[in-house]
């Protein structure tokens, strides 16, 4: 990869990796530092990355960038002890974004990792298995759990709007 190669790369795809953490933390600045180590991470290895792998590689160390300082701030809930029926949605409610954030959020971290690259960044399972190192099998069925998840969590739709 050149330089004019890693420059663009950071002009295209500093947003999408910006949201995809920010998805995932909620914390403005600890989002920017991430980012900022993923693409340190990836100026180190620029002579062996080759351009047009650049953004799946981006995507790949965000992710375990993201995982790495999860762990290190123990922001880990257990999701066993999730009572979905304190937190299932059932009051008429017009801002639905809101509420699917709120379900994200209850979802546990490879679902909500997964359910991201796919329906926000677009990915095909193929590209999420080796962006979280999973079987394409294991993406479709986490993608599936998280999806009715969220459906159940939403309710009827004429509940929301």
């Amino acid at each position: 990869m050149t330089l004019s190669d890693y420059n663009s790369c950071v002009e295209n795809h500093a947003d999408g990796v910006y949201r995809f953490i920010i998805k995932h933390i909620k914390d403005k600045d600890q989002a920017k530092d991430i980012v900022q180590d993923t693409f340190e991470k990836m100026w180190r290895k620029v002579d062996t990355i080759e351009a047009i792998k650049a953004k799946s590689y981006l995507f790949t160390a965000a992710y375990h960038t993201l995982v790495d300082t999860t762990r290190k701030n123990a922001k880990k809930a257990n999701f066993s002890e999730v009572n979905f029926n304190q937190h299932s949605h059932t009051n008429q409610y017009t801002d639905l974004k809101e509420i699917l954030n709120i379900g994200l959020e209850l979802l546990p971290e490879i679902q909500k990792t997964v359910l991201l690259l796919r329906d926000y960044e677009g990915y095909d399972y193929n590209e999420i298995g080796e962006i979280t190192s999973l079987t394409e099998s294991q993406v479709k069925v986490y993608i599936f759990r998280a999806r009715t998840f969220l459906k159940n969590y939403i309710g009827k739709i004429e509940a929301v709007i």
